[in-house]
C-alpha cells in the first residue's frame, strides 16, 4: 500500500494534475501558496505551463486565455484575491470558458487573518455573479477528498464549458495526513466537446437549453467570437433579442440540469433519527466524530456532508430529512452562510446553527449544542 504524509494543498495540486491540467497561473497567497508552489515545480516537467503572475487579477485572466486556446487550466488563491478575481470569473461563466479556481479560505474579511482558518466564503464565492447564477462548487474535508474533488472540478468544467470553484479552507489545505494512494477515488478523465467540422460554427450554439456548445479554440481553424457582453449563439451583440435572453438562461440551465449528477456528499445516516447533523470543510471531520460519540451515549443522530455545495444537493439532502425534526448545521462563521443557504429546504423543521470564528469548532462544542437543543 502507498500510503505518505500530504497536506490538503498538495493533494489539489496533484488532482489537477492527474485531471490533464495543463496550464497553472499564480500569484502566492497564504493559505494556498503551497499549490502554486507545486504547480510551478511539477506541471512543466509533465509537459504544461506554469506562469508566475504579477497578481491576482491576472492569474485568473492568463488561465482563462489558456482555457480559450483548448487547454485545462486552474489558478489559486484566498479570499482577497477571489475578491479581485471576480470580474474575470464572470467573463468565464458568460464567455463558457472552462477554469477551475481553487479557493482555499481563510478569515476574512479584507486581508483578515492570512494565518487563520474560516468558512466565510461560501456566500462570496456562490453569489459572485450579476444575475445570481449558480456556480459549481465543490468542498473537501481531507486531503484524500481535496484529490478526488480537483478532478471533478476540472470533469464539470470541461464538460459544462463553465466555471467551477474547489472551496478548501486553511485548515484543510495545510494540514498533513496520511493519504492512501491505493484507496483513493479518482473519477474518469472528461473532455470538453469539440467541434468537429461538418457544418457551421456557432459559438454558443445549442438546441436546447441545458445542451453544452462544442468548443473550438481562440486562433484555430474556425473564427471564435469571444466577448462578456450579452451575446446571440453567433457571439454577436445584441440587446435584449430573444436568443440573447435565451443565451443568458442556458448558462443557468446548464448548470441547473446536471445538478442531481454532480452531487457529491458523505452520509451516515441513523434510521428513524430525529436530528440531522450537517457540516462541510473542516468543521466536517469534527461533525462525524461529535455524531459518533452522540450515538455511543445513545442519542439518535444522522450526519450528512455535503462535497457539493452548489447546485445545492436537493436529492440527497431530501433523503437524509425523512423524519427529522431538528437540523444542526456547522460551519467556521458568523451568520450561518449556508444554514440560510439551505433554510427554504429546511421548512418545518428546527434549525440550528453551530458557529464559531477565530478558532476550530470542537466535536465537545458540537454535542453540548446537540444536547443543549434536546434539553431546550
Amino acid at each position: 500500500m502507498a500510503r505518505r504524509l500530504c497536506s490538503g494543498n498538495r493533494m489539489v495540486a496533484e488532482g489537477a494534475l492527474a485531471a490533464g491540467c495543463r496550464f497553472f497561473a499564480g500569484y502566492p497567497i497564504t493559505p494556498a501558496s503551497e499549490i502554486y508552489e507545486v504547480m510551478m515545480r511539477e506541471l512543466p516537467a509533465r509537459g504544461g505551463l506554469a506562469l508566475s503572475a504579477p497578481d491576482e487579477i491576472t492569474s485568473l485572466c492568463y488561465s482563462v486565455g489558456a482555457s480559450l486556446r483548448g487547454l485545462k487550466a486552474m489558478t489559486a488563491t484566498s479570499g482577497p484575491g477571489w475578491a479581485l478575481m471576480i470580474e474575470t470569473f464572470q467573463y468565464a461563466l458568460m464567455t463558457e470558458t472552462p477554469v477551475v479556481i481553487a479557493l482555499v479560505a481563510r478569515l476574512g474579511p479584507s486581508t483578515g487573518g492570512a494565518t487563520q482558518g474560516g468558512q466565510g466564503d461560501v456566500w462570496l464565492a456562490e453569489f459572485a455573479t450579476s444575475g445570481g447564477y449558480t456556480v459549481p462548487i465543490f468542498s473537501p474535508s481531507t486531503a484524500a477528498e481535496c484529490y478526488e474533488l480537483t478532478m471533478h472540478a476540472f470533469n464539470w468544467a470541461e464538460r459544462l464549458r463553465t466555471p467551477v470553484v474547489l472551496l478548501s479552507d486553511k485548515e484543510v489545505g495545510m494540514t498533513t495526513e496520511v493519504v492512501d494512494d491505493d484507496v483513493l477515488a479518482a473519477p474518469s478523465i472528461v473532455e470538453r466537446a469539440r467541434f468537429v467540422e461538418d457544418g457551421k460554427f456557432r459559438p454558443y450554439g445549442f438546441t436546447e437549453p441545458e445542451e453544452v456548445p462544442a468548443f473550438a479554440a481562440v486562433g484555430g481553424d474556425v473564427k471564435v467570437t469571444v466577448t462578456g457582453s450579452a451575446h446571440d449563439q453567433e457571439g454577436r451583440l445584441r440587446k435584449n433579442s430573444p436568443e440573447v435572453i435565451e443565451v443568458l438562461k442556458h448558462l443557468l440551465r446548464k448548470i441547473e440540469g446536471h445538478a442531481e449528477e454532480m452531487t457529491l456528499a458523505r452520509t451516515d445516516l441513523e434510521p428513524g433519527s430525529p436530528h440531522l447533523l450537517i457540516s462541510y470543510g473542516i468543521t466536517a471531520r469534527a461533525a462525524r466524530q461529535a455524531g459518533a460519540e452522540l450515538r455511543r451515549d445513545g442519542a439518535k443522530v444522522s450526519f450528512l456532508q455535503p462535497q457539493t455545495l452548489f447546485p445545492v444537493p436537493r436529492g440527497v439532502l431530501d433523503g437524509a430529512l425523512a423524519g427529522v425534526e431538528t437540523v444542526f448545521v456547522a460551519e467556521e462563521n458568523l451568520t450561518g452562510q449556508y444554514r440560510t443557504v439551505l433554510a427554504p429546504y429546511l421548512e418545518g423543521r428546527r434549525v440550528v446553527g453551530i458557529n464559531k470564528i477565530g478558532a476550530l469548532i470542537s466535536p465537545t462544542e458540537i454535542v453540548k449544542a446537540v444536547r443543549a437543543a434536546e434539553v431546550g
